[in-house]
């Protein structure tokens, strides 16, 4: 393991300094304090021309308030930056830029009423005349750019940036920051919100940008892009720096081991406590998405719902709780025959579902946590029609408390938490409904290790405590490691089941590829103890 650099800055350094080669950038004893709280402790890195340096930690180590030093938002209390082998003072976001640093934020900042082209100029729009908008040069500049960074064709330069996609809102941030001259630039969470094909072309292009001698800074969750990009992983932990590894030689248990203190190996055991008792039986649904569907969910079992991008899970569990109408088949839950297209009965019966897309389908960004806690048992806090909100706060300060939500108070804004901690207020939510059935689409998607492995014990407890969950994971190792049994979807239809003990990978994936769909409808599930 590589170790960490001095983090102890000379408290009065030379106007130029030994340490980056030219074209390259980095921070000396950076430490960053708010009020009580040290976000950064001393950090000392390199960020060499030529390479991709992937910066990686939990929610909370420290990599945003990093990335904001760089970029002028904020200024370190102790430490400075240095660019080109030189101290620089960054006193602004404008004075970054000016110096060649770029950053690219996981959340685009776009101006709805203007075209894909202003977008991506705004502040250097060609002019003539005085003041009027050049636009023969304008549409000559953007499709140059769009051509040269690989993005002819899958950006629209006339559409108005209301009219955008939330991948194509990404892709205009990227041409954003890449006009001018760049020495450093860094991509926050750069591909949450892309396709394949979109990720490819960031990624060839990412690499173009390293051999032409700029330092790249990547932060991500994802340690499959990491190994594809990375020279070089740095990790914060607590705001500390406590290691620098070659990329080619460090395998993901180091990395994780150095992002959360403690090894991981572990993290998918538990009791299995699955029983007989048979709470959700969905018989022969169809929809507009899937076709025959059935499959028995029992008490204390975790059941992993497994297929492609497009295998039709997510709109599954939409049906399932309402939001989607079935047009044949039955839903019983604990007995109950459900409604198709009454979301509220299926939540009152004992069915909640944690959407994929937590921000655009779950969550009221800004709204408190309290009141997303409470949202799904206002029924039962109401006091003729008054909500008590006494018991309202208390409620939601109990599962906060239990989830280990961090936030200043339950007031907060969801919107201002890391996407860990919003996936936990997602579970309040339901957790303070007391579920017999409990639909997790995605659940741990976009947020770090440290917040998966708190979501993991989170369904253990849930399991153990009687309820059914349904886990849709597009993340083979995360389904092996959690479910009793996996249930495989592929066109709509399920292909195929696996009990804990035969399913692997390989088993996984050629269910979830089958091209014979026919007969591929399995009988109903079997009893927890028949097969396991």
């Amino acid at each position: 393991m590589s170790s960490a650099p001095d983090p102890s800055p000379d408290p009065r350094p030379p106007a130029a300094e030994p340490g980056p080669a030219p074209g390259a950038a980095g921070v000396r004893g950076i430490t960053k304090r708010f009020g009580a709280v040290r976000a950064l402790d001393g950090v000392t890195l390199d960020f060499p021309g030529g390479q991709v340096t992937a910066l990686m930690g939990e929610n909370g180590a420290g990599k945003s308030t990093l990335l904001k030093i760089l970029t002028g938002d904020h200024r370190p209390t102790e430490g400075h930056v240095v660019l080109d082998g030189r101290r620089v003072e960054l006193r602004s976001p404008a004075e970054a830029r000016a110096a060649g640093i770029r950053i690219i934020p996981q959340e685009p900042e776009i101006i709805p009423h203007v075209s894909v082209a202003e977008n991506v100029y705004a502040g250097t729009l060609p002019r003539r005349a005085g003041r009027r908008l050049d636009r023969a040069e304008l549409r000559r500049r953007i499709h140059a750019d769009l051509e040269r960074l690989g993005f002819a064709g899958v950006l629209d330069p006339d559409r108005l940036g209301s009219k955008l996609t939330p991948a194509q809102r990404q892709l205009v941030e990227i041409m954003r920051a890449l006009t001018g001259e760049a020495k450093l630039i860094a991509f926050d969470e750069p591909t949450s919100s892309l396709s394949e094909h979109e990720v490819d072309a960031l990624f060839a292009l990412i690499r173009r940008l390293r051999d032409q001698g700029i330092a790249i800074v990547y932060v991500s969750h994802r340690m499959k892009e990491i190994s594809q990009l990375a020279d070089r992983i740095a990790v914060l932990r607590d705001g500390a720096l406590v290691g620098v590894q070659d990329a080619a030689t460090t395998g993901e248990g180091e990395l994780v081991r150095l992002m959360v203190g403690r090894d991981l190996s572990a993290v998918f055991s538990r009791e299995r406590v699955a029983t007989d008792r048979t709470v959700l039986d969905v018989q022969q649904v169809t929809t507009d998405h899937v076709r025959d569907i059935s499959l028995r969910l029992h008490a204390g079992e975790v059941v992993g719902l497994a297929g492609l991008i497009g295998a039709g899970r997510s709109e599954l569990a939409l049906a399932l709780a309402g939001d989607l109408p079935i047009h044949s088949g039955t839903v019983t839950l604990d007995g109950v025959r459900l409604r198709s297209g009454h979301p509220g009965e299926v939540i009152r019966a004992g069915l909640g579902l944690a959407p994929e897309e937590r921000k655009a389908q779950a969550l009221l960004l800004h709204r408190s946590i309290r009141d997303n806690t409470s949202l799904v048992v206002l029924d039962r806090l109401r006091r003729l029609r008054f909500v008590r909100r006494g018991q309202e706060r208390a409620l939601a300060q109990e599962f906060t408390d239990r989830l280990r939500v961090r936030t200043p108070s339950i007031e907060h804004e969801v919107r201002k938490l890391s996407g860990g901690n919003q996936q936990k207020v997602v579970l309040a939510r339901w957790l303070a409904r007391k579920p017999k059935v409990l639909i997790l689409d995605e659940p741990t998607r976009g947020i770090d290790v440290g917040a998966k492995a708190e979501i993991y014990q989170i369904i253990a407890d849930l399991a153990a405590e009687g309820v059914a969950l349904l886990v849709i994971s597009s993340e083979l190792p995360e389904i092996l490691g959690l479910a009793d049994r996996v249930v495989v979807m592929q066109g709509g239809r399920i292909t195929g089941e696996l009990d804990r003990a035969d399913a692997s990978e390989e088993a996984i994936l050629a269910l979830a590829m089958a091209d014979d769909l026919s007969a591929t409808t399995p009988a109903p599930a079997p009893a927890p103890g028949a097969a396991r």
